[in-house]
This record gives structure tokens, C-alpha cells and sequence, in this order.
């Protein structure tokens, strides 16, 4: 089991195999390897391994072409004892991926799911829209995180159900917040996606209120950490930013703990997982309001959100917070609430209201045929 399961209740362990439908989870599992970060789709195969059903999941491989072989090898030994295929949909060039998946798992007789994922998602549809609707086309049931991806998805002739994504709410451990720190907190990958020298440059302008602020940044390398690095030391904030790099679960407890505010200053971002994390510890967040994070967060109820890219947008609203004991307490106290929606009680119920209605569809029609 990973790590991120630990001590689930197996509370339906007790039913027998027959009457659970087996699952095939097909998409990127890298974080079973160290230095990634962890998937829906990995986490979704450990809660419902926890659950009782019987699960096939593919691929770990961090190479790309890698993985596509091992699903396509998979898929085409396994697709026959399978009775839904559950392909995890992230657009890009891992569409390529997604398009050979679904293809397969409409031969196999079972009913495939498309689990779409990703803040670039709706510009990839609109830029390949023949492509997105054919290989769409080819799911039983189309299930988004968020409203974001349903709105964007919902052109393409499916409605779109609403599964939040699952946290492991217990590896979150609360702190309430009321007086802040100037302690500030980043955690995403060292990608232009996620805007990370933006948050230097949030911390600058927050120093020149706040002298002892100080930043803490962690998360995977993806070609630009050096590059922060350097301007971090160019512009004086050797002593104030402090890289650690990515987090181990431990770790990342450690941090967040330390921390008073979470800042998030992506460009592109459907429903960030470390957001709803850093909701679940209690830290207030600070995020761009870009993509799916205006449908995660509320203004001033359970976040600030800030234009995209306004580094003096968010270095005043975290001044905000900190003079404010009033906001950071609703913020802290709220966001606990909007993480608690996405614990594995709740989430998994709505998974197997899917499932129920997959199979309740297959015997009308299966009547039908036989009448």
C-alpha cells in the first residue's frame, strides 16, 4: 500500500470479490518512485485496493514511451478480466497515451471511465478538438475534479460528473492559525506552470513591511530551480528563501507546521492538490485565481485570490493577513472545512454511485436486448 493509505479503515473488506467490479486504473503512477510527486491515479488504486476490489494499475515508468508500452502490454493481457478501465486523462502529449488506452478498453467488453485532470486541459480540447471528441467519445462515463473541467469538457456531447479528487486527510494534521508569522510557504514543481519566481518576488515586497519574512520553497526540479536560485541570491534573499527540495510525506508535515500562509502563484492549475493539503493543515492561502482555484477557493471566505502573475496583488494580500487576526482565523478554520470534502468517506461513496449506475446501465440494456 503507498504510503499516502496509511491506516485507511478497509471497511467493505468483508464483502465478497463477486460483488465489487475489478478495476484497471491506467495513467502516470510516477510517484511510486522516489522524487514524484503522487497521483490521483495512484491514490486511487491504493483507497480502493483498501476497499476491497480487485485492481490492475499501470505504469509506474517515468519515461514516457516506456509507459505507453507497459499499459498497451497490460491492457492487452489483462483488458478480459476487467470489468471497467478507468484512464486517467491528462491531455498534452500524454493524450497519445489516453487515446491507445481508451481504444483497447472499448474492445474489452467492460466500461471505460475518463478521469480528466489538469488546468491545460480546456486549451488542449480547443486546440485539438476532432482528436479530444473521438478519443472522449469513446468513454461510458466522464469524470472531472472540478467545475472547471466540466465546463470545458461539457462541449463535447457527455455530461460530465463531478468527482472531487481524494487526499489522505489523516497525513494533514491540523493547526489552527490566529496571529501569523511571516512565515511563507511554496510547494509545486520548478516549472513555468507554477510561476515559482513570483513568489520571490512576493517575498520581497513583503520584507520591505515584514524584514524577518521568509520563504520556504520545495517541490520537484522541472528545469528552472537553478535558475531561482540565482535570483534569489541576486536580489538579496539568500538568508530569507530557503529550498529544500521535494518533500517526503514527513516532511512535508514538518514544513507546513513551520509555516503560517501558503502561497500558490500558478498560471495554469485545475485543482491543485498541495492547496488542498495546505487547506487541511490549517495554513491560509494565498493563490492566482487561474483556472479551477476560483472554484476550490472563495475570496476572503476560505482564501485570497489575486490576479495571475501580480506579485504586488499577492504581497498585499499576505500583509493583509498577517495584520489581520480575524481573517487568518476564518481562512484557517474554513479551509479545514473545504479539505474535509475530499477525504476518501465522501469521495469514495460517489465512486461507487458510479460504478452502481455502470452496472444498473449494462442490465437494462442487456433486458432490452433479451426482450
Amino acid at each position: 500500500m503507498h504510503e499516502a493509505t496509511a491506516g485507511v479503515p478497509r471497511r467493505a473488506m468483508n464483502r465478497r470479490a463477486g460483488q465489487l467490479p475489478r478495476l484497471c486504473i491506467v495513467g502516470p503512477m510516477v510517484g511510486r518512485n522516489p522524487g514524484y510527486v503522487t497521483t490521483q491515479g495512484e491514490l486511487l488504486t491504493d483507497y480502493f485496493r483498501a476497499a476491497g476490489y480487485d485492481v490492475i494499475s499501470v505504469s509506474s515508468s517515468p519515461n514516457r514511451y516506456m509507459r505507453l508500452l507497459d499499459i498497451t502490454a497490460t491492457l492487452v493481457r489483462c483488458l478480459r478480466r476487467v470489468d471497467i478501465v478507468l484512464v486517467e486523462v491528462y491531455g498534452g502529449l500524454s493524450f497519445l497515451v489516453e487515446d491507445v488506452a481508451s481504444a483497447l478498453a472499448r474492445v474489452s467488453g467492460g466500461h471505460t471511465i475518463m478521469h480528466l485532470h489538469g488546468g491545460a486541459m480546456p486549451e488542449f480540447m480547443a486546440r485539438f478538438p476532432r482528436w479530444t471528441r473521438r478519443v472522449l467519445g469513446r468513454a461510458d462515463a466522464i469524470v472531472t475534479p472540478s467545475g472547471f473541467l466540466a465546463t470545458a469538457g461539457g462541449t463535447y456531447d457527455h455530461v460530465l460528473r463531478i468527482i472531487p479528487n481524494v487526499i489522505d486527510l489523516a497525513a494533514c494534521p491540523f493547526r489552527q492559525r490566529n496571529r501569523l508569522r511571516a512565515r511563507l510557504f511554496w510547494m509545486r514543481s520548478f516549472h513555468r506552470t507554477y510561476n515559482p519566481l513570483m513568489a520571490l518576488r512576493v517575498l520581497e515586497r513583503v520584507r520591505s513591511v515584514y524584514p524577518d519574512a521568509t520563504l520556504v520553497m520545495a517541490g520537484q526540479d522541472k528545469g528552472l530551480e537553478g535558475m531561482v536560485h540565482k535570483e534569489a541570491a541576486r536580489v538579496g534573499l539568500d538568508g530569507a528563501a530557503r529550498f529544500v527540495g521535494f518533500l517526503n510525506p514527513a516532511a512535508k508535515v514538518r514544513e507546513g507546521d513551520a509555516a503560517d500562509i501558503f502561497i500558490n502563484t500558478s498560471s495554469v492549475d485545475n485543482l491543485p492538490g498541495a492547496v488542498i493539503e495546505a487547506c487541511a493543515m490549517g495554513l491560509p492561502v494565498v493563490s492566482t485565481a487561474v483556472g479551477g482555484v476560483p472554484y476550490l477557493l472563495t475570496d476572503n471566505e476560505t482564501g485570497l485570490l489575486v490576479p495571475d502573475n501580480d506579485s504586488n496583488a499577492m504581497a498585499q494580500a499576505v500583509t493583509r493577513l498577517l495584520g489581520d487576526p480575524a481573517l487568518a482565523t476564518r481562512l484557517s478554520s474554513n479551509g479545514r472545512r473545504v479539505a474535509e470534502r475530499f477525504c476518501w468517506e465522501q469521495v469514495g461513496r460517489q465512486w461507487e454511485e458510479l460504478f452502481a449506475q455502470l452496472r444498473a446501465a449494462r442490465s437494462d440494456l442487456r433486458e432490452e436486448s433479451e426482450t
